[in-house]
């Protein structure tokens, strides 16, 4: 009879090995690998999973640009600030025609004059530059829009320019050529006291009035844009009128130099026309469905 021989069992390792959890199959790393090194930290994410460092840059980006369009502005307005030198104080001469003239008006104080001067001069280097300012706040703008609008945008810019710069010549204007000569008689002969104008404060107040009635006539032109952005739309102003006639009232009441209804209807009527101006300029901006 054969013996069936048995091989005897290999011998156990004693040597300890770490345990593995359940479930994890992923080979140990061989010694002299990146087993001792830390992993790399999870790159965090930002807006629409962008990274912070591409954010950053993102951020960098857009502010060498804006620096590169506020250098720009601001050396043409100095070129037309030093410019409107030469024309100052004819320009001073006809914005005091409302008050009788420059020779109605007092200086009390050494630099009065000085300061009235460069105040005139850096109003009328703003309109004379305002061109080129809306022109660099819209290429500032350029590339937030898609190459189907950046064509648009070339093509209608010298328009929307030269719209802006009329309409903010038209606030101007209208302040001085249909506000003054009502607000200053007024003024002056309230309670029938006689007051007398000093030079500072009369142009102060009539270059503050030209300038933010001029901005508030550029009102259409922001309208568009943010029309663009779908930020607003035609129907959704019409629906607000109520409430559009209730803030252009406040603002009248606080722009106005005087309190008198009267006043306030002649700042209140070109406001809202310019309201329904601007509906009418969201609807020409506002992009069409199939394009949103």
């Amino acid at each position: 009879m054969t013996q069936t021989q048995t091989n005897p069992p290999p011998p156990m390792d004693s040597t300890p090995h770490p345990s593995v959890p359940a479930g994890n199959s992923a080979p140990r790393n061989p010694a002299g690998s990146s087993a001792g090194r830390a992993a790399p930290p999870p790159s965090t994410t930002g807006l629409d999973g962008m990274t912070v460092r591409e954010l950053w840059e993102g951020l960098q980006e857009h502010f060498n640009e804006l620096r590169k369009r506020l250098m720009i502005i601001v050396a043409v307005l100095f070129v037309t600030t030093f410019g409107s030198f030469y024309f100052a104080a004819p320009l001073i001469s006809w914005l005091a025609k409302p008050a009788g003239g420059t020779s109605k008006l007092i200086a009390l104080e050494v630099t009065e004059n000085m300061g009235v001067f460069m105040r005139v001069s850096m109003l009328s280097g703003l309109i004379l530059a305002l061109p080129v300012v809306v022109y660099e706040i819209l290429a500032f703008v350029l590339p937030a829009l898609n190459e189907n609008e950046r064509k648009v945008f070339n093509r209608i810019a010298p328009l929307v320019t030269a719209i802006a710069t009329l309409l903010f010549i038209g606030g101007a204007a209208f302040s001085y050529f249909v506000l003054l000569p009502v607000s200053i008689p007024f003024l002056t002969n309230f309670l029938g006291i006689t007051t007398t104008l000093r030079l500072g404060s009369y142009l102060n107040f009539v270059t503050g009035l030209m300038f933010w009635l001029g901005v508030g006539f550029e009102t259409p032109i922001v309208i568009y844009f943010l029309a663009r952005l779908n930020i607003v739309t035609a129907s959704g102003l019409l629906k607000q009128w109520r409430i559009a006639i209730v803030i252009i009232a406040i603002a009248s009441a606080m722009i106005t130099p005087t309190v008198d209804p009267v006043n306030m209807s002649l700042m209140m009527a070109p406001l809202i026309a310019l309201f329904f101006i601007s509906v009418l300029f969201a609807r020409f901006g506002q992009k069409p469905r199939s394009e949103s």
